[in-house]
């Protein structure tokens, strides 16, 4: 099984081919660049040479894997439209997978918690027992974050929450191939924001009264 991995819910704009075997995905090519502001622009590019790299096409995918966050609106939205159009095009499954879950699935400890940067001084988490997510993803400022338990963190560097970090910093195309659940129909593609967008609708003109 051919596997076209994407994520853009971090700064990390990720693309990558993975081989998936017996349960076991070997990852054939990947591009992953750190930069926040380039999802948009390096997300098609970074697909189409992990593919050339790897040696297929995209009429080679049998399927497509794609981060759904949480995060914040305009980096997730680059990734899922993507993965979207591509899956409407080649009509092939598009499989959401949790941008936290795809880094706890290559992170090893017991009691884990996972963070990424969600700015405003606020982190997106989940807790995981023995790689199993415990409850929803949720965004919170890091003093607010419960660590009884906690035996490692992945994920975002960005504040000292006083337990060690150990594991990816960010989603990679094996991890998020870990974390589908590629043996039946995909669940549908809606993005984890947990927050409304810093943009709102324009109220109404306020009428102005004759002089």
């Amino acid at each position: 099984m051919l596997v076209l991995a994407v994520d853009t819910a971090t700064p990390a704009v990720t693309a990558g081919v993975v081989e998936l075997t017996g349960g076991t995905p070997r990852l054939l090519a990947q591009r992953v660049t750190v930069d926040a502001r380039a999802h948009g622009e390096l997300l098609t590019p970074h697909l189409r040479d992990a593919l050339a790299e790897a040696g297929h096409t995209l009429a080679d995918l049998d399927a497509l894997v794609c981060g759904v966050g949480p995060g914040p609106f305009t980096g997730l939205r680059a990734g899922m439209v993507t993965a979207a159009a591509l899956g409407h095009a080649l009509d092939r499954p598009v499989f959401p997978v949790c941008t936290l879950d795809a880094i706890a699935a290559e992170a090893a400890a017991e009691s884990l918690l996972v963070v990424t940067d969600a700015r405003r001084k606020e982190l997106y988490w989940a807790r995981y027992t023995n790689g199993a997510r415990v409850g929803e993803p949720n965004v919170n400022r890091p003093a607010d974050i419960p660590l009884d338990g906690v035996t490692r963190i992945a994920g975002a560097r960005v504040y000292d929450l006083g337990v060690p970090f150990d594991g990816p910093e960010y989603p990679s195309p094996v991890g998020l191939v870990l974390a589908a659940d590629l043996t039946g129909e995909p669940g549908p593609l809606t993005p984890l924001y947990l927050r409304r967008p810093d943009a709102v609708e324009p109220g109404a003109r306020k009428r102005v009264s004759p002089g």
